[in-house]
């Protein structure tokens, strides 16, 4: 039990450091913050309403591991390397893509909504 708590809070510090120093992460706490009324509104089922909830979680988790991935690479070559831009470049890619998947989910739940 020690360790499952020692796990959540070196989370929680993770969170909060990300929530503090990330544009991005702030920006992306607030559409999930934004995203649970809506998606209890918008949601038809409580499938549909998970997959939203989800998504949402999804994409800040990918923005999470790509601030990490960035934050590693400055550390380890500090100075602009090409090859640290490829790795870069791939873990944002990450992120456009949790963000694409986030926006299918929420497009098609709109869709059934009206639909």
């Amino acid at each position: 039990m020690n360790a499952l708590l020692l796990a959540f809070l070196n989370s929680w510090r993770g969170l909060l450091h990300g929530a503090r120093t990330e544009r991005a992460v702030r920006q992306e706490l607030m559409l999930l913050a934004l995203g649970v009324p809506v998606a209890l509104l918008l949601g038809t089922t409580l499938w549909v309403r998970v997959a939203l909830l989800v998504s949402l979680m999804l994409m800040l988790a990918a923005e999470f591991l790509n601030t990490a991935v960035e934050k590693l690479c400055d550390h380890v070559h500090p100075a602009h390397h090409p090859m640290i831009g490829v790795v870069k470049d791939l873990a944002s890619a990450g992120t456009f893509m949790a963000q694409l998947a986030a926006l299918v989910v929420w497009v098609a739940a709109l869709v059934d909504r009206l639909g």
